[in-house]
């Protein structure tokens, strides 16, 4: 998969920003002053599909947040991409955040799966469970597995992914994006060190969630 170049704006917003542009327009033109509320939808479309292309910090056993937002979940659990125990750290969007999403980790992308289900709000819990997801199992370049997750939110009903099984991917890569309120879900190997905290805000690419641990002799691809 070749890199993303990084327009100012996300090129899924593109036909959105044309429309409401146009709309805004039109009204003006009919209308005069009463168009505002469509140039502030304008405006909104506009700051949701802003894609900026983002510092990667130095550091092969690093790995990075997916997504911006509010980290919501970091806790023990079980991977059901991977089948294997695992660290998870959650972070979940709201419409104010870049819905850009950025490989976590240097790897090679083992497997997608998609799994069609609900869309209950993305900070709750169960939405990892039960919302429509779409799931990258990657082997990343020092054995570890990791998963990162794109789950739906009660407002976001589509998940792009523009990666297959194959595809190397580098940290900070662009590899999809979710439209509107959503989360992503990392899960990692146990002996990971979480670097944030709950309720901590972070960047796709340029915020750190943790560190993965050298590898056990033996253990390289648990």
């Amino acid at each position: 998969m070749s890199p993303y170049p990084h327009p100012l704006i996300a090129r899924e917003g593109w036909p959105h920003l044309a429309l409401a542009t146009v709309l805004a327009l039109v009204v003006t033109a009919l209308a005069g002053w009463w168009s505002l509320p469509f140039w502030l939808l304008a405006v909104f479309v506009l700051q949701f599909f802003r894609d900026p292309a983002r510092p990667v910090p130095a550091g092969e056993r690093l790995v990075l947040s997916a997504a911006d937002g509010r980290v919501i979940a970091i806790e023990t659990t079980r991977d059901p991409y991977g089948e294997r125990d695992a660290l998870k750290i959650s972070v979940f969007m709201n419409v104010f955040n870049v819905h850009s999403n950025r490989a976590p980790v240097d790897g090679t992308v083992e497997r997608v799966t998609y799994i069609p289900g609900k869309f209950v709000n993305a900070d709750l819990d169960k939405a990892s469970e039960h919302n429509e997801r779409n799931a990258l199992l990657i082997r990343a370049a020092d054995g570890s597995l990791v998963s990162c997750v794109q789950v739906a939110g009660l407002v976001a009903r589509r998940i792009l992914c523009y990666v297959r099984a194959g595809d190397r991917l580098q940290r900070g890569q662009r590899f999809g994006f979710i439209r509107f309120g959503s989360r992503v879900d990392v899960y990692l190997p146990p002996s990971a060190r979480p670097r944030v905290a709950i309720g901590e805000k972070v960047h796709a690419t340029t915020s750190v969630l943790a560190e993965l641990q050298p590898a056990r002799e033996g253990a390289a691809h648990e």
